[in-house]
């Protein structure tokens, strides 16, 4: 059996490697290593996947979150509502352009924001919205734009983790993940589901306005050269990742469902363990289905619902199974963003996961014989 990984770039790259390499030496003889055509083509061969109007490139994810609050004019002491559970990138920008992050619980279940503490949470400052679309599967978006039309409040996506997912509205009509609030941002780290070899990220809208200010602010506030109309800052996706993610773009659909299935495998081959809870979907499928792209899978993350995560976590290692544990500790507990306003109670759930959750390896490559193999030795150990 070959070795197992947490997240295998090799055997990815080997498939495309003669149109990454070609499209990366033409880079190197021309010399077009910042703001490259490659860059503009990638930009728009996006916006048709994603089917929105404007996609602008950027350094990275977290740029990404910042430039997006940069450009709806948030001022000092606004109010940014986010989840609790998530990677601290995600309210690290709140704090670092002086904005007042309000964490909140989440969803035992769907691991995403739960809109009935976001509701409770808006007061007077509130300003804007950043729903997670948490390990590949979409916050629910018609509920969050409803209460933010209802108290008119900004939305940005965080959808570093859900390219390619799609949202469904309950009068059926589907929208990909991160084109439905005023701004999505995602992030291109290699491990994603749409990874560069390198970091690089990116911001989707519909609205033009928003549109033209970003791509100032992510050039040093430029509209014109040398004329700084903004505050702005240095964050462009240089041309060697665009030929890299131009290459593995038009795979990406493929990519989500190997992702998919590899999940499947993984829930029916779990699904009898007393101890475990694994995922569960919030598009209405009972099961992980073929027909939607209601979660890809950007982790396969399941809940340990005895006192044995840890342990299991050390077992795994001594059989030299990857594993990740996503995420250890709550944002309100981090020494960066403790509060008095937080108190323990409010976040019942996301202590809950954070004593819970365990990841196990999930990419484009796996195989059945390493997902048997992984099953067995958490059944093993479970049982």
């Amino acid at each position: 059996m070959k070795k197992i990984q947490m997240v295998d770039l090799q055997t990815q790259y080997q498939k495309i490697k003669n149109e990454v390499d070609r499209s990366v030496i033409s880079i190197m003889e021309d010399a077009t290593f910042i703001n490259g055509p490659i860059v503009n083509t990638f930009q728009k061969n996006l916006e048709e996947f994603l089917n929105v109007k404007h996609v602008i490139p950027c350094a990275n994810g977290t740029d990404a979150l910042q430039i997006a609050m940069m450009s709806l004019g948030l001022k000092p002491g606004d109010e940014v509502i986010t989840s609790n559970f998530t990677f601290a990138a995600t309210v690290e920008v709140i704090a670092l352009l002086n904005l007042k992050p309000v964490l909140i619980d989440v969803d035992l279940e769907t691991f995403n924001i739960d809109c009935e503490k976001l509701e409770k949470a808006i007061g007077p400052n509130t300003k804007a919205i950043v729903p997670v679309h948490l390990f590949g599967q979409p916050a629910d978006m018609e509920r969050i734009m409803q209460i933010a039309k209802e108290h008119n409040l900004y939305v940005i996506e965080d959808n570093a983790q859900a390219i390619g997912a799609e949202y469904q509205f309950k009068s059926g009509i589907k929208q990909k993940a991160g084109t439905i609030g005023d701004i999505g941002t995602t992030s291109f780290f290699p491990s994603k589901n749409l990874g560069c070899f390198g970091d690089g990220g990116a911001l989707f809208t519909n609205d033009d306005d928003l549109a033209f200010k970003i791509r100032g602010i992510v050039n040093h506030g430029m509209y014109k050269r040398y004329h700084h109309d903004v505050v702005g800052v240095n964050s462009r996706l240089d041309s060697v990742q665009a030929a890299v993610l131009n290459a593995k773009l038009p795979h990406l659909n493929s990519y989500n469902k190997s992702r998919q299935d590899s999940a499947r495998k993984y829930s029916e081959a779990l699904k009898n363990c007393n101890e475990i809870m694994t995922p569960v979907l919030s598009n209405g499928c009972i099961e992980i289905c073929g027909s939607c792209d209601c979660h890809v899978f950007h982790q396969y993350t399941i809940r340990i619902l005895s006192n044995r995560r840890d342990d299991l976590a050390h077992y795994l290692s001594d059989q030299k199974i990857p594993f990740g544990i996503y995420y250890p500790i709550p944002l309100h507990k981090q020494k960066a963003y403790e509060s008095k306003a937080y108190r323990d109670d409010d976040f019942v759930n996301t202590n809950t996961l954070c004593d819970q959750v365990i990841s196990l390896p999930m990419h484009s490559e796996l195989s059945d014989e390493q997902i048997d193999f992984i099953t067995d030795k958490v059944i093993k150990f479970l049982a």
